[in-house]
């Protein structure tokens, strides 16, 4: 009894906070030592192995989702056809499942189910399916969707139509990983885009403008300055800084690119990364590149990879990012490939039926949402066969993008760069990027009246042709000479010159002072009043 009565009192006593303290017996103050925090990691020995930078979240996003099972494996090809693959007595396959072929000579090429059929599994192959043994060729299921990893650290980087890191430089370590179709985006929660975008171009600033957020094409054709183009806009972009008062612009801060290439040849790409790096924005660049010589199939993913990306840049670490996709001919067509391979009803010149609802699923992930500071705006780049705008790609392009930026090969014939045909360009959200607190309060009037006087300078031109000079009205002659100075000192400017809004805004005010007041019909009087003087300082 005296023992245990013994140890009663020298055993610990329970405190209110549930911790425990001896009464009779305290360690001396030289043996104390420090209760370990056990929220943060405990200490590594390996310090200077380990990266301890971004460590514990990439082991964070590889556990996230970790599934432990078995994974199926088979050695049942039945065959082979352009990029696709089909396998036989498969075991529940699964739409969109990711699976890894091993070839014979131990390469291993990633691939997705693109349909099911009973035991039956079609597989298209991103890496291509040269050297596919039917008899020796391993193929696995992992039962799980394609995910990339994502990082902040892939600023700066270059990688390949797959997402592997292609400049040797180190390991990107992933903060998470993430499905490559993106998530679903309620609208009610999207944000529309009011910020205006100024890309120093003035006949994109002044006739086209683009806001925050939105997605606009470049339609061009084979051979014009298109990439020029989108790099002049890459280097100039900012918000518009109104003189009247301090805009708070985090542009420099965060802003990132991300770039991808499908299909396009080695010196287009040269040509993209020798601008950002001479522009110093390398450092906030993450490209993606599928050359020509590279897989034709893989260009499937590559702007899914490149968006997905964007999203986590946007998003997650709140940056504004500028997608450029060039060029999205080159997925139609690899879109065309695989459904020819699968037999599949095509629609206007051998393209699939679905191509327009695929399309939507890539520029549809642009914008911005409620409760983030980042946005997507995205600048798609496509070549139209022919020259034709009629063409399935820029037609379906048109339809779901918010207007488009035309490159007219006619004005690239008469040396005007950058040669963008205002006509038939248009910005569906330009109505409320622009106007009085965000631009000027005339922006909208200007850019009215220069396309009513340049429509009727084309036409007159035309007329010119068929009757004479001698035959015109004095009328006609002073809307081609518009015509003629309008493409001459508003459309036309250097590769790095870089115009304001109001700079551009005044050189409209100086084009439209060819006509007396009468012929400004577009113009509200007390506008003119203001801006139309010769002597205004506006």
């Amino acid at each position: 009894m005296s023992v245990n009565k013994k140890n009663d009192e020298e055993s610990p006593e329970r405190t209110s906070k549930g911790s425990t303290r001896h009464s009779s017996y305290k360690l001396p103050p030289e043996f104390a030592q420090p209760i370990p925090d056990r929220s943060k990691p405990p200490p590594c020995l390996l310090d200077d192995v380990l990266p301890p930078k971004g460590y514990y979240e990439q082991v964070l996003a590889l556990t996230r989702d970790f599934v432990a099972q078995p994974r199926l494996v088979y050695k049942t090809v039945t065959g082979v056809n352009g990029p696709l693959v089909i396998l036989d007595e498969v075991k529940f396959p699964k739409y969109a499942e990711i699976v890894y072929l091993t070839l014979p000579d131990g390469t291993r090429r990633c691939g997705q189910v693109l349909e099911v059929s009973g035991t039956k599994a079609v597989v298209q192959v991103f890496e291509g399916t040269s050297g596919v043994d039917s008899q020796n060729t391993v193929v696995e299921f992992t039962g799980d969707i394609l995910r990339t990893p994502v990082s902040e650290d892939m600023l700066g980087r270059t990688f390949n139509g797959s997402g592997k890191a292609i400049d040797k430089g180190s390991e990107v370590l992933a903060e998470d990983f993430l499905d490559i179709q993106g998530q679903p985006i309620n609208p009610w929660s999207r944000i529309y885009p009011e910020e205006m975008i100024q890309t120093g171009i003035s006949a994109i600033d002044v006739m086209n403008s683009i806001a925050r957020g939105q997605k606009i094409p470049i339609f061009s054709a084979a051979g014009l300055p298109h990439n020029e183009i989108a790099a002049q806009i890459c280097s100039q972009a900012g918000l518009v800084k109104l003189p009247s008062k301090i805009v708070c612009d985090d542009h420099e801060d965060n802003f990132a690119i991300v770039f991808a290439a499908m299909g396009v040849n080695m010196e287009t790409a040269r040509f993209f990364k020798k601008q950002f790096e001479e522009n110093g924005s390398m450092e906030n660049v993450c490209l993606f590149l599928n050359l020509a010589n590279d897989p034709t199939i893989e260009r499937i993913i590559t702007p899914r990879l490149a968006l997905t990306t964007a999203e986590f840049m946007a998003y997650q670490c709140e940056k504004h990012v500028l997608v450029i996709l060039t060029d999205m001919s080159s997925y139609a067509e690899a879109l065309r490939e695989v459904s020819a391979a699968r037999e599949e009803v095509p629609g206007r010149r051998g393209f699939p039926g679905y191509m327009y609802t695929d399309l939507a699923t890539i520029y549809e992930r642009a914008g911005r949402v409620e409760g983030r500071n980042g946005s997507i705006t995205q600048i798609p780049i496509l070549t139209m066969p022919n020259d034709d705008i009629t063409h399935p790609i820029p037609d379906l392009t048109g339809y779901i993008t918010e207007g488009q930026i035309y490159v007219d090969r006619q004005l690239h014939n008469r040396q005007i760069y950058p040669p963008v045909n205002v006509l038939p360009s248009l910005s569906r959200l330009m109505k409320s990027a622009i106007g009085e607190g965000m631009t000027r309060k005339d922006h909208s009037d200007v850019s009215n009246q220069l396309y009513a006087c340049y429509a009727i300078g084309k036409d007159v031109q035309a007329m010119k042709a068929v009757v004479g000079e001698e035959a015109l009205t004095p009328d006609d002659l002073l809307y081609l000479e518009f015509l003629t100075k309008f493409e001459k000192n508003f459309i036309s400017q250097g590769n790095y010159e870089n115009r304001t809004v109001f700079e551009s805004l005044d050189i409209g005010w100086q084009l439209l002072r060819i006509f007396p007041k009468e012929m400004l019909k577009r113009i509200p009087a007390s506008i003119l009043a203001e801006f139309y003087p010769r002597d205004s300082r506006h």
